[in-house]
């Protein structure tokens, strides 16, 4: 082996150990934390699409206006909701 070899191959064995470390370091979150973060991502979403629902229901009723403010309401809570949710999955 020559010794441009060798240096190639202790380089990869110490990137090998760096990367382990940084595995035991951080490690993978469990099942219960995947699915309670898919949960909370669902609540960021629904939520504001519920009170886009009920905001707009009510201008409906005030207004007489069938369900033009109850979809623009949907419409607006998504757009709120994805964007929390974008948010919050791209955190630090």
């Amino acid at each position: 082996m020559s010794g441009g070899e060798e240096d190639n191959m202790e380089e990869a064995a110490r990137r090998a150990a760096g990367r382990d470390r940084l595995h035991h370091a951080d490690p993978e979150p469990s099942l219960g934390a995947r699915l309670g973060q898919i949960g909370i991502l669902g609540w960021a979403i629904v939520t504001p699409m519920l009170l886009g629902i009920w905001l707009g229901r009510w201008l409906d009723g005030l207004f007489s206006s069938g369900i033009v403010f109850s979809g623009a309401g949907i419409v607006l809570g998504a757009a709120i909701g994805f964007h929390a949710a974008w948010k919050w999955m791209h955190r630090e």
